[in-house]
């Protein structure tokens, strides 16, 4: 139930904000390291730290707890790694290069 809420927090808020492209990834059998990755395009750097910015803000009102940011204004590609959750904001070209769908679900 923890892991279910957390993700839709960060769904939520990602559909709310106009992020595009979102793709939640199950890996839990692939990595013990987290359950789920999601991964959403945005249109400018402004909008991947918006977008991390504001589910950190609702997953703490909720209780949770964040564990880190990697990534800030200026990036291509933000990581918000909140345990069992974590978030790619990455600019389309970024994620067209680097291919995380790609990789994760093989």
């Amino acid at each position: 139930m923890h892991t279910e809420k957390l993700l839709k927090i960060a769904l939520d808020v990602l559909d709310e904000r106009k992020g595009q492209n979102i793709v939640t990834m199950d890996v839990r059998d692939k990595t013990s390291f987290t359950d789920y990755m999601v991964l959403v395009t945005g249109t400018s750097d402004r909008q991947l730290k918006s977008l991390c910015s504001y589910i950190e803000e609702k997953a703490k009102e909720d209780g949770f707890q964040v564990l880190g940011t990697e990534g800030d204004l200026g990036s291509d590609w933000i990581l918000l790694d909140l345990g069992d959750v974590i978030v790619h904001a990455m600019t389309s070209q970024a994620r067209d290069y680097y291919q995380l769908e790609k990789l994760w679900m093989v």
